[in-house]
C-alpha cells in the first residue's frame, strides 16, 4: 500500500508539473464564434473515446476556419466516411492540430487538393506534402466547416496531438468552453467478482437506487455485501449554451480513506482507444443503449486514462464491517457531484446465481480457437476476446447465429462459407451480410477463392450468405437529359444499391474524368462547375457505379452549357 501511494504521488508530481508546462497561450480559437460543444475530449463512443472538441457551427456549414498558430500541411485526408474532409496541421512548438468534416478546403490547400483527385482520377485520397509546401500562418483560413465523412450534422471536429500522435485535450491549452454545470448521473451499479462475492442478495450486477440530496449530491441505497466488490457509474456533462449529453472529465472513488480508482481524460493512444470495450460494461450497454464505466481494472484493460488506482479500483467487503464508497464527478471547470454509497458486510443466505449460460464452446482468449457449422468455419484468433468464454454458435443453411450481440471483440474474428453448392455463375453476386434489427443482410466485406466465401467482423451476431444480382439504380437531380443547364453550379446525381451497397463510381463528360463528391448519408455525387473541366458547349456525360459484387449500372445524358 505504501509503495502504491509514493508512485502515486511521484505520478502526480511528474503530471503537475508536464500541466505547467503546455502552452495556454500559443494556440487562438479555430473559430470566430461562441464555441459551444456538441462532444468532448475522451468521451464514450462506439469502440473509441472521442479524440477532440466537437464544436457546434449554428446548424450552418461553411464557416471560416483559423489556423490557430502558424504551421504547415503535413497530411490532407478525403474520405467518403470517417472524418470525411480532414486537415492536419503541424506546429513549430511540436503539436499537431486536426480538423474533420470540413466542407472545403481554403485558397492553396483546396486548389492542391483538386490537383491531386484529378492526377489520381478519384475523390478519395490521402497525401502528406513536403512542409515547406503548404505553410500557414496563425489567423490564415484554412477551411471550411461541414458536414462530410461520417458526421451526424454540421460542426467542426477539432484535436491537439502531441509529438507521439496521441490526441490530448484541447482545453489543457486554454481553449475557453464555459461550463457552470455540474455532471449529470443517470445510474450506479454494484458488481460482485469472483467466487462467493455477493451484492444485495445477489451474484450479478445490481442498479443502485439513487436519492438526491440537497445540495444536488446523490446517496444511493445501503448495499449489504460480502467478497470482493466493484461499482459502476453511467454519467454524462454538459456545458453551457447545449444540451448534448457529453462526456465527464474526471472521475475518482474513495473507500475507508483511500483513494480507490482515478479516471482523467486528458490524454490517450489511438492504440489504446478501443479498449474502451473493456472499460465500460458492454452488455448493458448493447441491450439499454447507457454506456456504463467500470471503476475497476480488470484483466487486459491497459487504459492509460486510469490514472491511479488501489487493489484495481476493488473494494473487499468482510462481515461486519462499514464503511461509505464515494464516487466523485468533475468536469473541467471543476463543477463537482459526489455519490455516497454505503456498505455493510453482510453474508446473504441463499444469494441469486451468476447469470452463466454454458454451451458447446468454450473460448479461452489466450488461445486461438477453430469452430465449424454446417458449411461456415469460424476462427477465433488468441486475445480477441478480453476474457474465457462460452459462445453459443449454431448454423442453419445460409444463416450462421454467432453468439449475441453482447459481447466486445477486439481483434478481427475470420468466418468462412462454401458456397458449393451454388452455381458457378452465382457465386460472383453472393456475399456475407450481417442481419440488421429489421433482418436485412448488411455487406461484410466479402473475398472469394473458389467456392469459399471469407470475411472478417468484430460483431456478433447473425450472418447470412447472401444473392444481390440488381444493379445500382441512376437518377439525375438537378438537369435532365438534352436540356440547358447554363444556370447550374453543380451536377447532381442520385444513385442507390439497397443490398450489397455502393463500391465505386466514376464519371466523365466528353471522354475526361470529372471529380464528383459522393455523400452516404444522402445517396447523391455532386460536380462542382467551378473546377473548370467541363468547358464545351453540348456534353456528354457518362457515369459508371459498380456495387460490392460486381453489378453495374452505365447512366448517359446530355446537357448543355454556355
Amino acid at each position: 500500500m505504501k509503495q502504491f501511494f509514493i508512485s502515486t504521488a511521484l505520478f502526480f508530481g511528474i503530471f503537475a508539473t508536464a500541466q505547467q508546462e503546455l502552452p495556454q497561450d500559443y494556440f487562438s480559437d479555430p473559430l470566430e464564434i461562441p464555441l459551444i460543444l456538441s462532444g468532448s475530449f475522451g468521451e464514450l463512443r462506439s469502440n473509441h473515446f472521442h479524440s477532440g472538441l466537437d464544436i457546434k457551427t449554428q446548424q450552418r456549414e461553411g464557416l471560416p476556419i483559423f489556423a490557430p498558430a502558424d504551421g504547415y500541411v503535413k497530411r490532407i485526408k478525403v474520405a467518403h466516411y470517417g472524418y470525411g474532409k480532414a486537415l492536419y496541421i503541424q506546429h513549430p512548438n511540436g503539436y499537431t492540430t486536426v480538423y474533420a468534416h470540413l466542407q472545403r478546403f481554403a485558397n492553396d490547400i483546396e486548389d492542391y487538393v483538386k490537383q491531386k483527385q484529378y492526377e489520381k482520377e478519384r475523390y478519395e485520397f490521402e497525401a502528406f506534402p513536403e512542409s515547406k509546401l503548404l505553410s500557414v500562418k496563425k489567423g490564415e483560413i484554412i477551411g471550411y466547416t461541414g458536414n462530410s465523412g461520417s458526421s451526424g450534422g454540421p460542426h467542426l471536429h477539432f484535436e491537439i496531438r502531441d509529438a507521439a500522435s496521441r490526441p490530448m485535450n484541447p482545453m489543457l491549452f486554454g481553449i475557453e468552453i464555459p461550463d457552470t454545470k455540474k455532471p449529470l448521473v443517470n445510474s450506479v451499479f454494484v458488481y460482485p467478482i469472483g467466487e462467493g462475492a455477493h451484492a444485495n442478495d445477489n451474484r450479478n450486477r445490481t442498479k443502485l437506487r439513487l436519492i438526491r440530496q440537497k445540495d444536488g449530491n446523490f446517496k444511493a441505497e445501503k448495499v449489504t455485501a460480502l467478497g470482493k466488490i466493484g461499482f459502476g457509474v453511467s454519467t454524462y456533462d454538459q456545458q453551457n449554451g447545449a444540451s448534448n449529453k457529453n462526456g465527464t472529465y474526471q472521475i475518482k472513488t474513495n473507500y475507508n480513506g483511500t483513494e480507490k480508482f482515478h479516471v482523467l481524460f486528458e490524454r490517450f493512444s489511438f492504440a489504446e482507444t478501443r479498449y474502451l470495450n473493456r472499460f465500460m460494461d458492454f452488455e448493458y450497454f448493447k441491450t439499454n443503449k447507457s454506456r456504463v464505466q467500470k471503476l475497476f481494472r480488470q484483466e487486459n484493460n491497459p487504459l492509460s486514462v486510469i490514472v491511479a488506482e488501489d487493489d484495481n479500483g476493488y473494494v473487499t467487503v468482510e462481515e461486519g464491517f462499514a464503511s461509505d464508497y464515494t464516487i466523485t464527478l468533475s468536469d473541467f471547470k471543476g463543477n463537482t457531484v459526489t455519490i455516497v454509497v454505503p456498505i455493510e458486510g453482510k453474508a446473504a443466505e441463499n444469494p441469486e446465481p451468476k447469470n452463466n449460460k454454458e454451451t458447446d464452446h468454450y473460448v479461452y482468449h489466450k488461445q486461438g480457437t477453430a469452430i465449424t457449422k454446417g458449411k461456415f468455419d469460424i476462427y477465433i484468433p488468441a486475445e480477441s476476446l478480453y476474457e474465457n468464454t462460452y459462445l453459443d454458435v449454431e448454423a442453419t443453411g445460409d444463416t450462421l447465429s454467432f453468439h449475441e450481440d453482447v459481447l466486445p471483440i477486439h481483434k478481427n474474428i475470420t468466418i468462412s462459407v462454401d458456397a458449393s453448392n451454388y452455381e458457378t455463375d452465382d457465386i460472383s453476386k453472393l456475399y456475407i451480410g450481417r442481419l440488421n434489427y429489421r433482418g436485412l443482410p448488411l455487406y461484410n466485406n466479402t473475398s472469394r477463392r473458389g467456392n469459399k466465401l471469407t470475411t472478417r467482423t468484430r460483431t456478433f451476431g447473425k450472418y447470412v450468405l447472401a444473392t444481390d444480382t440488381t444493379a445500382p439504380t441512376v437518377e439525375p437531380v438537378n438537369f435532365q437529359d438534352g436540356k440547358w443547364i447554363s444556370k447550374n453550379t453543380t451536377l447532381k446525381i442520385e444513385i442507390e444499391d439497397d443490398l450489397s451497397g455502393i463500391s465505386s463510381y466514376r464519371a466523365t463528360v466528353n471522354g475526361k474524368f470529372i471529380l464528383m463528391e459522393y455523400n452516404y448519408k444522402t445517396d447523391i455525387l455532386t460536380h462542382n462547375f467551378a473546377d473548370d473541366i467541363v468547358t464545351d458547349t453540348e456534353n456528354n456525360l457518362k457515369l459508371i457505379v459498380v456495387d460490392n459484387v460486381g453489378n453495374s449500372t452505365t447512366f448517359e445524358a446530355t446537357f448543355f452549357r454556355k
